[in-house]
């Protein structure tokens, strides 16, 4: 009957990680969401928007890498519409780019 219990536990343990967990549209990587930007297509007004904050703005939402790999494979392969169900601009890849640029700088 313990052993039960225990079994038990370590689902419900798994279960909780694995909430946090998010795949990136791109490469497919399953990390803690904190790892991964967040593009929303916010309810109800539809318009997608990067979500750095961690708000959680409401809406379909796609979890991507923040890095230039990723980024430009999902631009090329359009797996941002594609999971948002929406029309993601250029505009929303141009600041994604720059963000990529402004990480980079830090780090250097």
């Amino acid at each position: 009957m313990n052993e039960s219990n225990s079994r038990d536990s370590a689902q419900v343990e798994k279960i909780k990680a694995a909430k946090n967990e998010r795949r990136c549209v791109s490469c497919r990587k399953i990390a803690p969401k904190h790892e991964f930007w967040r593009i929303v297509k916010c309810h109800p007004s539809k318009k997608i928007a990067i979500d750095l904050s961690n708000i959680l703005m409401q809406g379909r939402s796609a979890y991507l890498c923040p890095t230039d790999s990723c980024l430009q494979s999902a631009k090329k392969k359009n797996r941002l519409s594609k999971s948002l169900k929406a029309t993601v601009t250029d505009e929303i890849y141009q600041q994604l780019q720059l963000l990529i640029t402004s990480r980079s700088e830090l780090t250097d």
